[in-house]
């Protein structure tokens, strides 16, 4: 009987694979690393602290070097690598094992982060921490390129180094900016990155499990067991891919979009003219586009007509404001110089928008807000907050003036009943004390008079009125004093 020469292996490629390819793996001692390494233990836990700290700091630095190093530590990877082979052989004691690991992992280093982030000085959304908030389908592809790489690695023995580099690309990093939206209180930060690390996550350990039964693990299964894990696999990359392609197409929505509003402001002003800065919130609803402007002739006109071509190219409104700053002519200062003045305000001008943003989860909208660049005031009436008092809106003003200690902010609370005056002996106590100042604080917002009733009224209102605010007596003689608003006068 004639034997089938290596030339017809193309024509049984896979009884070819099953017999010269899966037969050189040594399934038992893949298996049995697998099974060892992706399970809790100290050293794991050791390897979370040291690379959720390093990541952390390369994170708020912001540094990509500091990054890598957090990356090739890869303490996450043998738990997903253990989830996927407990998939492919329908190892259920492997599965928890490898998925306990991975939780406790994930939250040692959530949680370890987030405390880090609040006690440090730096809260900043760093360069590093937004790239991370707003995954796409293309960490998909690179989460499953990478799952192909490591696993080859892995089942071949081709070393470590390529399995840590090549899985842990991104696990590590997304868990620290979840720990600093967690410590930050920033669900949009938080949100994006937790469905960035999932993302990888799924991904790895889902290719992880096809390619190992490509190499002959889980051959034991039956055909339906089989199907099951396909339809497993086909449902869960789905799942991700879905979101991810919208998102990729809301991304490469905005490229085109900004290059059309480039467009539209050039064609609005000049040929001469350029553009310094462009700053577009494709967030804002409308969206909400500033650009600064170059020009060696002013146009009066140039907002309206760079606002008239803009919404003609993206076919809905937006609001823009252009601002237009002489170079080259004949004012005698220098480009640089006036550059130089260009770039002042358009600082003072993000900062405003900065602070108009803060002030409206104040007032609830924008509606309430009042700015005044030039004497850098702002005004904002605040919008009723149930159960809050008169001294929770005079904290809340104190805490938005120190965000912006450069700016003068007043804000305007409602009409919140007035607090009770407490005495010791015939002097205000502690608490009466602050319960004036914070009379007297809301009196100057609102410009209401105070009427005051209590054994002690009179010193009460002489303490008022010597505080500029208009203060009447009451009928009553209890203590301590009360305080109520009165009608202005007419």
């Amino acid at each position: 009987m004639d034997r089938p020469s290596p030339s017809h292996a193309h024509v049984m490629p896979w009884r070819w694979w099953r017999r010269v390819v899966v037969g050189s793996v040594e399934h038992g001692a893949v298996l049995v690393r697998v099974q060892a390494d992706s399970g809790f233990s100290g050293r794991y836990a050791f390897l979370v602290v040291v690379s959720g700290l390093i990541a952390i700091l390369g994170l708020l630095l912001p540094s990509s070097a500091v990054l890598i190093g957090a990356m090739l530590i890869s303490p996450l990877m043998m738990p997903i690598i253990g989830l996927g082979f407990g998939i492919a052989t329908f190892d259920l004691a492997e599965i928890r094992r490898a998925a306990f690991a991975l939780a406790a992992g994930a939250a040692i280093a959530v949680v370890l982060c987030a405390g880090f982030v609040a006690l440090s000085p730096v809260q900043t959304v760093t360069s590093e921490i937004a790239a991370r908030t707003k995954p796409n389908l293309f960490d998909l592809l690179v989460a499953l390129l990478s799952a192909v790489a490591g696993g080859y690695a892995l089942i071949r023995g081709r070393g470590e180094t390529v399995v840590g580099v090549a899985i842990a690309i991104a696990l590590m990093p997304p868990l620290a900016v979840v720990g600093f939206g967690v410590a930050t209180l920033n669900g949009t930060v938080a949100g994006g990155a937790l469905l960035l690390f999932l993302t990888n996550l799924v991904t790895i350990a889902l290719t992880a499990a096809v390619m190992a039964r490509l190499y002959g693990f889980g051959g034991h299964l039956s055909p339906s067991q089989t199907r099951l894990q396909g339809l497993l696999i086909i449902v869960g990359l789905v799942a991700l891919a879905v979101p991810l392609a919208i998102a990729l197409r809301q991304i490469a929505w905005e490229a085109v979009a900004q290059r059309q509003v480039r467009e539209a402001i050039r064609a609005s002003f000049p040929r001469e003219a350029r553009i310094s800065q462009l700053d577009i919130d494709f967030e804002g609803r409308p969206e909400r586009i500033r650009a600064v402007v170059f020009t060696p002739a002013l146009r009066p006109d140039g907002d309206a007509r760079a606002g008239a071509a803009i919404r003609a190219a993206l076919g809905h409104a937006v609001d823009v404001h252009v601002d237009q700053v002489r170079v080259g002519g004949e004012s005698g200062a220098s480009e640089s110089a006036q550059i130089a003045a260009a770039q002042s305000r358009e600082r003072e001008r993000s900062e405003a928008d900065l602070l108009r943003d803060r002030l409206a989860l104040v007032a609830g909208d924008e509606n309430g807000i009042l700015l005044d660049g030039a004497a850098r005031r702002a005004e904002v009436h605040a919008a009723p907050l149930p159960g809050a008092s008169l001294a929770s809106y005079r904290a809340l003003e104190q805490r938005v003036a120190a965000t912006v200690p450069d700016w003068q902010v007043t804000l305007l609370p409602p009409a919140a009943p007035l607090p009770t005056v407490g005495f010791e002996g015939d002097a205000p106590d502690a608490e009466g004390l602050a319960a004036l100042d914070t009379a007297i604080w809301g009196a100057r917002r609102l410009h209401l008079p105070i009427g005051v009733s209590g054994r002690h009224a009179d010193m009460v209102i002489a303490r008022l009125e010597a505080a500029g605010v208009s203060a009447t007596r009451l009928p009553g003689t209890g203590a301590p004093a009360a305080l109520a608003w009165q009608a202005p006068a007419r």
